[in-house]
């Protein structure tokens, strides 16, 4: 069997810290926002992202990268998010091939109220455990790995 499909001992010990982090850290930052908030880590980030983006509305691809999910799921989601009235969708003047979402103020309020309980969570299970080395080396290796979909280059 060809050796250079298996990994060595400190390349498994790099993928498995990852995949780790991967699987289990939504979950711990999910779940303040559930009980403080009642929203899900994908319904803060979807509200988040579009509370920063310019004039609060961002086009639904876009929105899909940023918040790690499909645009099937981001749809779901966003309309659920329209009938609270928290988000308003309409077709992008600049190309109408696509759908820009739009926060509106009771969404922004909705984001605000949630982001203390999320930044908790961020510094509890993230940032405060590492030094600033370590957090600046998070940024570059994340940097490295990320992966953005062609039509968003």
């Amino acid at each position: 069997m060809d050796e250079s499909l298996w990994l060595d001992p400190a390349e498994k010990e790099a993928w498995t810290g990852l995949i780790s982090l991967v699987l289990l850290l939504p979950g711990r930052l999910e779940a303040p926002l559930q009980h403080d908030a009642g929203l899900t880590l994908f319904e803060y980030l979807t509200l988040s992202h579009i509370s920063e983006a310019p004039e609060r509305r961002l086009r639904m691809s876009e929105l899909a990268y940023l918040a790690n999910g499909s645009l099937s799921r981001l749809s779901n989601v966003v309309k659920r998010f329209e009938q609270r009235g928290w988000v308003e969708r309409s077709p992008d003047p600049d190309d109408g091939r696509y759908t820009l979402a739009a926060l509106t103020d009771s969404g922004y309020e909705v984001v605000v109220a949630a982001a203390p309980t999320h930044v908790r969570a961020v510094r509890q299970f993230v940032l405060d455990p590492l030094t600033a080395t370590d957090q600046q080396a998070l940024a570059r290796i994340a940097e490295k790995l990320r992966v953005r979909p062609i039509d968003l280059e």
